[in-house]
């Protein structure tokens, strides 16, 4: 079948001197213009969706020369690939027009993953929030999503970089890299633009930060916390993360509802917990009288007295190692670090010692293993709590503790 059969100046002679009647002349590969006695010329695309035996269709592409024919056949030429990817041309068309007169921008596909996704299910959503706002929306945030190629993400992203921020950058990134995934698979939005991008590429991966303190480092900072060296709050804060190897948000958020005395048991519920499941601990005898203390001294719901934001409680406690002259820095996190460390080499069962960080156990123990191992946690903590106060004795009279298996 010959193809473009039409020219500029056919098309011009027509609209000199229009046809006498409607007159449809085809160009080639479903390409026609509607020739009207009012001298107005319309291209249209013809095509079958289901082969031969299907209803044709006609579907109108635009006016002669708002559409030029240079135009109207790059356009029958989509039609064409859509046609051959089983996508109805009509509804492609219309997509691309939407687009088009009201295209979604950057900023709408990362806000349609914030309240879509995110605020369900990111704790630190306003986070996330507050670092496009900072980062990527005055950059590219009002361009169209699907116009948004590689190097204007790259020149938000780097930068962060410039600023002194390269962690910061990778984070954003692969924020926005989950952002857009998401909006591809609701059928919101779709950009490929991030795909190939790592963080390397736009800045640095944090480091793994796996200090765990010495055995002096330990013997400082429990007998600092025993002698009340530090104010109430912080005190109980930083004994209960040490005992349990429980996280900062876990005791910052405790309430006391969540501590049975009597049966001495802490149960943080799913929703305090980092992974959505809930932690059982047993509560070792020597705690007690911490907690009935602490009940004593301590009004309203929570158990450290007052409700404190976790950039206050880490700002406070960043610089305890400077207070207790040590050296190398350590954070509050360390300090779980060093309880499923130090109780490795106790010979501490490494599946009980994970329960009690709070840590969800692999393969088929996270599908039929629902055990508590409640007597198990009790003898860790113990075992724990020995050394630390073992610690805390005079060099001379401290003897190495092990792990009783059989106990």
């Amino acid at each position: 079948m010959s193809v473009n059969k039409l020219n500029d100046n056919k098309l011009k002679a027509l609209l000199r001197n229009p046809p006498q009647k409607e007159t449809w002349i085809a160009d080639g590969d479903g390409l026609t213009l509607r020739a009207q006695i009012s001298g107005n010329l319309t291209w249209y695309y013809r095509y079958r969706l289901g082969g031969r035996e299907s209803k044709g269709e006609r579907l109108c592409l635009g006016k002669y020369p708002d559409l030029p024919l240079a135009a109207a056949r790059k356009l029958k030429d989509k039609c064409r690939a859509w046609l051959a990817e089983s996508k109805d041309p009509r509804f492609m068309l219309d997509k691309e027009s939407q687009q088009s007169l009201a295209p979604i921008t950057v900023k709408d596909a990362l806000e349609y993953w914030l309240d879509n996704y995110a605020v369900y299910n990111r704790k630190n959503h306003e986070r996330h929030r507050a670092q496009l706002s900072a980062h990527i929306y005055p950059v590219i945030g009002s361009l169209p999503l699907h116009l948004t190629d590689r190097r204007h993400w790259l020149d938000a992203l780097e930068a962060i970089t410039r600023k002194g921020s390269p962690i910061a950058a990778g984070y954003v990134l692969q924020m926005c890299k989950q952002a857009l995934r998401y909006c591809d698979r609701r059928g919101y939005a779709t950009s490929m633009a991030l795909e190939r991008l790592t963080i390397p590429d736009v800045g640095k991966k944090q480091a793994k930060d796996d200090r765990v303190l010495t055995d002096n480092e330990l013997r400082d900072l429990w007998c600092w916390l025993m002698n009340d060296g530090v104010q109430p709050y912080y005190r109980d804060l930083m004994k209960l993360i040490m005992v349990f190897c429980a996280r900062t948000k876990e005791v910052r958020l405790s309430t006391w509802d969540e501590w049975d005395l009597e049966n001495k048991l802490w149960t943080v519920p799913k929703e305090n917990s980092k992974n959505g499941n809930r932690i059982t601990r047993p509560i070792p005898d020597r705690v007690l009288p911490w907690l009935v203390d602490m009940r004593q001294r301590n009004e309203g719901p929570f158990i450290l007295g007052e409700f404190k934001e976790d950039t206050a409680v880490s700002q406070n406690t960043r610089g305890f190692y400077k207070r207790l002259k040590h050296k190398e820095s350590w954070t509050v996190h360390n300090l779980r670090h060093t309880f499923i460390t130090k109780n490795a080499d106790l010979g501490a069962p490494p599946h009980v010692v994970e329960l009690l960080a709070g840590h969800e156990l692999g393969g088929v123990f996270s599908i039929y293993n629902r055990a508590e191992y409640l007597q198990e946690k009790l003898q860790v903590l113990n075992r724990y709590l020995d050394r630390l106060e073992l610690l805390a004795e005079p060099q001379e009279n401290v003897i190495p503790a092990t792990f009783n298996r059989t106990a």
